[in-house]
């Protein structure tokens, strides 16, 4: 007979607990994650004496930090304080497939600690909170602030690096040969590469800020790509080069509705007839069903005030602008694929 099983629901009142040291959490993950403990477990398990050595910390601290994220799964502890790696913290090892460790380090900048406490003056207010605590909007706190701006854009290529192999497997972008993919806002352009190599045929422009472009220069250079993707700098808000398609990964999401049909509309006037426009965002669903997307349009909302968005949403969103939604592909990642398709 199977021994009785010692795991248990958590009562309400841990439930709310657990919530509400979230910032402990998320403050300790940082810290292993930093110090690359995540790294040095990668090849098996190391007591916490090896791990002291190697990231010269107080060994005593280094443990307790540990022992708390192993009771989340985080870790797993052994006898004589050791510990080795679980599934979830395979996620944080550098350099794999689909790991989490640079999106780890942004969401648990310092920028985040600062700004979360002052949720309730958005909820009051419907502004941003960096503006409040910074004085800026969040795109001009990261152009005066090149330290962060550097974990975020690390952040986003890496998120691309998870997401890239998904989306090609959902998406067909063969409609485009012969023709040109505009990827605006599209970072180092490791998503428009990608796809650049899938399909030869396919030409590219990746369009972002001039400092932002200069990180994505080596990768191009690196795909061999300098022949079939140009680079050309500017504001979405104001224009956006011309292209049979456009790409855009979480951007959408970080405006609101006026701005983003300001986006969207310059697509329009800039696109050929009968152009796609491709969107890689969350699509919310309703009820209580969990979704990350929901706790990210909490982001949305108090750094540079975009929102997450159903699928009704989208499409009026589309409508306005003289788009019509299309269709919604499922992937293997976090994100979907929505096409629309100018109209008029």
């Amino acid at each position: 007979m199977a021994a009785p099983s010692t795991v248990r629901e958590p009562q309400p009142a841990e439930l709310i607990m657990q919530l509400a040291t979230g910032f402990m959490a998320s403050a300790a993950l940082q810290t292993v994650t930093r110090l690359g403990i995540p790294d040095l477990l990668a090849g098996g398990t190391k007591s916490t004496a090896e791990l002291a050595r190697a990231t010269q910390t107080n060994e005593d601290g280094l443990y307790r930090v540990m022992r708390a994220l192993a009771s989340s799964g985080v870790f797993h502890e052994s006898p004589a304080r050791a510990f080795s790696l679980t599934p979830a913290g395979e996620c944080l090892v550098s350099g794999r497939p689909g790991s989490a460790r640079e999106m780890v380090l942004w969401m648990t900048d310092r920028l985040h600690y600062e700004t979360y406490p002052e949720m309730l003056h958005a909820v009051k207010t419907g502004q941003t909170v960096i503006e409040k605590v910074h004085g800026a909007s969040c795109f001009e706190y990261f152009a005066k602030n090149p330290e962060v701006s550097e974990v975020f854009n690390a952040a986003m290529t890496s998120f691309s690096a998870s997401v890239a192999a998904a989306v090609l497997e959902a998406y067909d972008f063969s409609w485009l040969n012969g023709r040109t993919l505009v990827d605006v806002a599209g970072g180092h352009g490791h998503l428009l590469t990608e796809i650049l190599k899938r399909y030869p045929d396919v030409h590219g422009t990746l369009f972002d800020l001039d400092h932002v472009l200069e990180g994505a220069k080596p990768r191009i250079a690196a795909a061999g790509l300098d022949g079939r993707c140009r680079l050309e700098s500017g504001d979405f808000f104001t224009a956006v080069p011309a292209g049979s398609g456009y790409l855009m990964k979480h951007i959408i999401h970080d405006w609101n509705d006026s701005r983003a049909l300001t986006i969207l509309r310059n697509i329009h006037r800039a696109s050929e007839p009968s152009a796609k426009v491709v969107l890689l965002e969350a699509v919310l669903t309703t009820g209580n069903e969990p979704h990350f997307a929901k706790w990210l349009d909490l982001e949305m909302m108090l750094l540079p005030g975009g929102r997450e968005r159903t699928a009704d949403e989208f499409a009026a969103l589309f409508k306005q602008a003289g788009f019509q939604l299309r269709n919604i592909f499922p992937t293997k990642s976090s994100l979907n694929v929505i096409e629309a398709e100018k109209i008029s």
